[in-house]
């Protein structure tokens, strides 16, 4: 057991630590400890910082207030900071990113921040190529230059003519929904409070859409409750939103019951005379999708008929005539396609129209020549065509070949156009856009140009950690080709392992920052994620989550044992889900890490059900309501283990006021409960950014660029760099 220290002796060392660091004012006096003690399944808890959760506590706000303005103080004096900050800002300034690429009969729509612009836009270009205009500018809501939107998503209407936008101020997520002609830029009337998660559905005449809405919240609403209870409605442009009926939801029919987090999805194609409903419950990744003659839905009684439960593992569909394909993992970990009649037919009689390989079926995509899948093989992209008949039977597969290997994280079809439009990206290859013509030939879109950031002296290598139970852990390396494994190479690896979610191989200018200083970017890939399909991910899930853990120590070893690294040289990261990750390695081997960032990350687990958002995450991580839930939450919950006197790594916890996935209070928690912990006189800082929410998610350039200055500043500070180390170093214990 660590050796234990009272608690004003573990405050007192860490300020002399910092102040020894910043050369500034002292930190700030810890927060008042209010415990709250609690037994769940008979185990009993203390939560010293309850009241944190209480958004209208002063006690919140100071804390936020004082620590961030500390936080401030110590980072900016950070030697090598403005070198740094100005490298960041050189790498990122000369690089456009392009996303959302959506092609609409002969027009690309999408998003694109342009090299040296601080916030994304929505363009529109000819597919044939010509010149680019800008559709929609959300920064036009901005009433000074200290507010900044986002575009949530958007839709184009089938024509073309009109786009609903889902705007929100400071990376909130709290969606309103606009309508712009895209033709002259000009606002419609149609305003839409509440409209979130999922682009709207535009039905064939291009004048009225699907979309999901939820509720106006009542005064004093619980922060779970809120973004519950929401329906899917029919909006026809001009007519008063709340005037919109029902389709599909919550309370809509009590033949389909819905639970408050689920979200409603109707969607329409001009390729099918039918609707496809989908429930969408919280973060699982299986939905139950239910169909319906589209000239029938209208209001609350369409004849819906269902055709998957949650049971059967359905993830993904796309409908052609009157069939409708379906990726689904049943009985197939890697996934496989079936075929079904909509008329008559059901799940059990489907046809197998791709069996299960040794790929992982990702998405399916259909386009004017078939249905694309997007697939993963051995942490790689692939892609395939799958030939439809004009009656939607199905028919060849075929091989579509990639100019490298790499990436796809965005796909993009027109139904009824032929070819696929996909982003393509590597470690050390920048994102380009390409799509698919005649016979599935390759042609580069011209979207986004090849970055001219030098990437030519790093390379990047995949190898297998190994965890605590001997399985096999994917781990990705990049580093400078000429690097030496010494063991004393600055690394950073970072882990994330949650909701089946891959992390792929991408390619970061500002990264080079940290690469060509001779430091190392790992990325390890644990149980949890989908890197090799529903195995992989339900081998961490509830009660087996602790492997997610397991697997990134086991990347830690790997990374110390072969001489990239050691533990003095060593940092670990985590970002939301991540958070599970990247706190219980601190405080479960504190002795592995130099550093540490914790970014928007969900270290109180036990707590995350009663947040804003939290509820949606019970299918993955369980739910304290039960002994299975309770037992698998507690023993994840990083601020719970925290103990006194440990000597833990320096870490730099970061939020957003706004953030709406991870309650800032999480990460306040934590925080607050390191610094009074801590006896290795390293510095546990809060960084909190009151205009942005998740992260990146909805940040500007501005504050991207700020962001990765503090964590890259942070991190060669503590890991040793001779040009951010001119202060005293923290000593490492009292």
């Amino acid at each position: 057991m660590a050796h234990q220290v009272p608690f004003r002796l573990a405050v007192a060392a860490l300020g002399a630590a910092l102040l020894a660091a910043s050369s500034a004012a002292p930190p700030p006096a810890p927060p008042a400890v209010r415990s709250v003690t609690e037994t769940h399944f008979g185990v009993t808890v203390s939560d010293p910082y309850r009241y944190f959760e209480n958004a209208k506590d002063p006690g919140l706000a100071t804390y936020f207030k004082t620590q961030n303005t500390y936080t401030r103080t110590v980072l900016d004096a950070v030697p090598g900071r403005t070198v740094l900050a100005q490298r960041i800002a050189q790498l990122d300034n000369i690089t456009e990113s392009v996303n959302d690429v959506q092609p609409v009969g002969g027009t690309y729509f999408y998003q694109k921040r342009a090299a040296g612009a601080n916030t994304t836009r929505l363009y529109a270009r000819a597919i044939a190529g010509g010149a680019e205009r800008v559709v929609f500018d959300p920064d036009r809501f901005a009433r000074s230059a200290k507010e900044h939107y986002t575009i949530d998503y958007y839709s184009p209407s089938l024509d073309g003519r009109y786009a609903a936008i889902g705007i929100s101020e400071g990376g909130s997520e709290k969606t309103v929904l606009h309508v712009v002609d895209t033709r002259s830029g000009r606002l419609l009337p149609d305003v839409i409070e509440r409209a979130i998660y999922n682009p709207p559905s535009w039905r064939d005449d291009s004048r009225s859409f699907f979309y999901f809405r939820t509720p106006k919240a009542p005064p004093n609403q619980p922060q779970s409750e809120r973004d519950t209870k929401g329906v899917a409605r029919l909006h026809v442009l001009g007519r008063d939103p709340d005037r919109d009926p029902a389709i599909f939801g919550y309370g809509v029919s009590a033949q389909i019951p819905f639970a408050p987090e689920d979200v409603a999805v109707v969607n329409v194609s001009p390729r099918t005379r039918w609707a496809v409903a989908a429930i969408v419950h919280g973060v699982q990744n299986e939905i139950a999708l239910f169909v319906a003659p589209a000239a029938s839905v209208s209001g609350p009684n369409a004849p819906w008929r269902k055709i998957a439960g949650f049971a059967d593992d359905v993830t993904t569909g796309d409908a052609v005539g009157d069939m409708l394909y379906l990726s689904t993992h049943k009985g197939a970990p890697r996934h496989r396609v079936v075929v079904l009649d909509m008329r008559t037919g059901t799940l059990a009689k489907a046809r197998e129209a791709v069996p299960e390989s040794t790929r992982v079926v990702e998405e399916l995509a259909l386009a004017g020549d078939g249905l694309y899948l997007r697939d993963l093989d051995a942490g790689l992209s692939k892609l395939r065509r799958l030939a439809v008949g004009r009656d939607g039977s199905p028919g060849a597969l075929s091989e579509v070949e990639l100019p490298f290997a790499g990436a796809i994280g965005s796909t993009s079809t027109d139904p009824m156009v032929p070819g696929i439009t996909f982003g393509l990206q590597s470690w050390t290859e920048s994102p380009r856009w390409y799509r698919t013509g005649l016979n599935i030939a390759l042609s580069d879109t011209g979207l986004r140009k090849k970055s001219t950031v030098d990437y030519s002296g790093i390379t990047s290598l995949e190898v297998l950690a190994t965890s605590a139970d001997g399985t096999k852990v994917p781990l990705s390396i990049v580093m400078r080709k000429d690097a030496q494994l010494d063991g004393a190479r600055p690394t950073w690896l970072d882990g994330y392992g949650a909701y089946g979610i891959v992390i792929r191989p991408s390619f970061s200018t500002t990264r080079l920052a940290w690469l060509e200083r001779g430091a190392i970017y790992a990325e390890c890939h644990p149980r949890g994620g989908g890197e090799y399909g529903e195995d992989w991910h339900f081998g961490a899930h509830i009660a087996t989550k602790g492997r997610t853990v397991d697997d990134f120590i086991g990347c830690a070893r790997y990374l110390i044992d072969n001489h990239y690294t050691s533990s003095a040289k060593l940092a670990g990261s985590g970002t939301s889900a991540g958070g599970v990750t990247i706190g219980n390695a601190i405080v479960q081997h504190p002795e592995l890490w130099a550093a540490a960032l914790d970014v928007v990350g969900d270290t109180d687990a036990v707590r995350d059900e009663f947040a804003e958002g939290g509820p949606a995450n019970i299918p993955e991580f369980g739910t304290i309501a039960n002994k299975v839930g309770w037992d698998a939450l507690y023993a994840t919950d990083a601020y719970l283990h925290v103990k006194d006197g440990v000597a833990y790594p320096a870490v730099l916890a970061i939020t957003g006021a706004n953030d709406p996935r991870v309650a800032p209070w999480i990460v306040a928690k934590f925080a607050a409960r390191l610094q009074a912990a801590t006896s290795s006189g390293k510095p546990v800082l809060l960084r909190v950014d009151y205009d942005a929410g998740h992260g990146y998610l909805g940040s500007s350039r501005a504050q991207a660029q700020a962001l990765t200055t503090d964590e890259l500043s942070f991190l060669f500070w503590q890991l040793g760099d001779p040009a951010f180390a001119a202060a005293p170093a923290p000593a490492s214990s009292p």
